[in-house]
């Protein structure tokens, strides 16, 4: 696959959204651009019945956003995704069937930079039908507004990717119980090109020093125990002290400060999940990413509410994976997430959701490590 690297074209204010649907069933073909022929703001701009055909028609058309069958003729869906991603990246929504690999297709397909991952529906009601159409539409609208710009590297001459909205984004994690182990889990598949990481881990004094600098050997980011007034940088994750909340603010330059107090407990907690999450909402809104995981009671669920009400994305950790599905129950419970994975399928997904490639990642290093900072 020989295509150009380029940048994202821009669609004007008002046309729709140009789709390309890439699928060998002709009546899956059909299906999706049936769907698109109901909604005004999206279009139907070509259709490819293999990778071949889809690499040709997105070099002539330039489509703002690929839906991607996964099992085609000659190469299948991972590897033009991995092609296409690295090449030239185009935001794309996986329409598939399930299988039996289902879970490990849907996690390297959200790890090579799918914006969204949907299943085929099944004959059947049409109410099936219905909720199929919806998340469609949900999630190509959401896919076109992924879109990346490409710039060069003024350092090396290399052709990277980069968010077209990636200033004044932020992260902001909470845990608990299990936390100490889910959340280096998380940072690994998190690359050096995130924004700042704000994380709220439930610990008393003494421990969470000592926490970061574990964190800080064991993956791509730059770790450490936040302090009260520092610049938050991108590809850094900064961890509440122990017994004292992290909040954030906004700083005189227009970047984002940290913010330490000892203030009184909160839900119970100090350092609490509900103050990092509702100054993340004031500050940040919709350019935050809100991520809920494992942990015992209810600690920041009403204010990931408010993250999600000001426009922020939020995910939880599934039951499944959590070791206290708690926190994760509570702020599903409160409708604060848009959306509840597991663990190891959180990072990807917010890669994804920032446009930006997942690193790779070497499990050998996240080894479980008991912790009295767990307890």
């Amino acid at each position: 696959m020989t295509l150009p690297a380029s940048s994202f074209r821009t669609t004007a204010a008002g046309a729709p959204i140009r789709v390309l649907v890439v699928d060998d069933s002709a009546a899956a073909r059909a299906m999706i651009c049936a769907v698109l022929a109901r909604h005004p703001d999206l279009v139907c701009v070509g259709e490819a019945a293999d990778a071949l055909q889809a690499r040709e028609m997105i070099r002539g058309l330039d489509p703002d956003v690929v839906t991607l069958d996964m099992v085609m003729p000659g190469m299948d869906g991972l590897d033009f995704l991995e092609r296409l991603m690295r090449l030239r990246p185009t935001p794309v929504v996986v329409i598939a069937s399930a299988t039996r690999q289902h879970q490990t297709t849907v996690l390297r397909a959200t790890a090579l930079g799918a914006v969204a991952f949907i299943e085929k529906p099944q004959p059947g009601a049409q109410g099936v039908l219905d909720a199929f159409e919806s998340t469609v539409v949900a999630r190509l609208r959401e896919a076109a507004r992924s879109r990346q710009t490409v710039r060069r590297s003024a350092v090396a001459g290399e052709v990277v990717a980069v968010p077209a909205s990636a200033s004044g984004r932020l992260i902001a994690i909470g845990a608990s119980t299990g936390g100490t182990e889910a959340t280096p889990r998380l940072l690994a598949r998190l690359s050096p090109a995130v924004p700042p990481v704000l994380i709220v881990q439930h610990m008393p004094a003494g421990f969470s020093a000592r926490y970061a600098t574990r964190l800080n050997g064991l993956g791509p980011l730059a770790v450490s125990e936040a302090r009260d007034g520092e610049s938050l940088q991108a590809g850094h994750a900064y961890i509440a002290p122990g017994g004292q909340h992290l909040s954030v603010e906004r700083g005189a330059a227009g970047g984002y400060v940290a913010r330490v107090s000892d203030g009184e407990p909160v839900q119970r907690h100090r350092p609490s999940v509900d103050v990092l999450f509702r100054s993340v909402a004031k500050v940040a809104g919709d350019r935050a990413i809100g991520i809920m995981l494992t942990g015992m009671g209810g600690d920041g669920a009403l204010a990931m509410r408010l993250l999600r009400e000001a426009g922020a994305y939020n995910l939880a950790q599934d039951e499944a994976t959590s070791a206290i599905f708690g926190m994760p129950r509570e702020a599903i419970r409160a409708g604060a997430c848009q959306e509840v994975l597991p663990l190891d399928a959180i990072g990807p997904r917010v890669m994804a959701l920032l446009g930006l490639a997942a690193p790779a990642v070497c499990t050998t290093r996240l080894r479980p490590e008991t912790s009295p900072a767990d307890r």
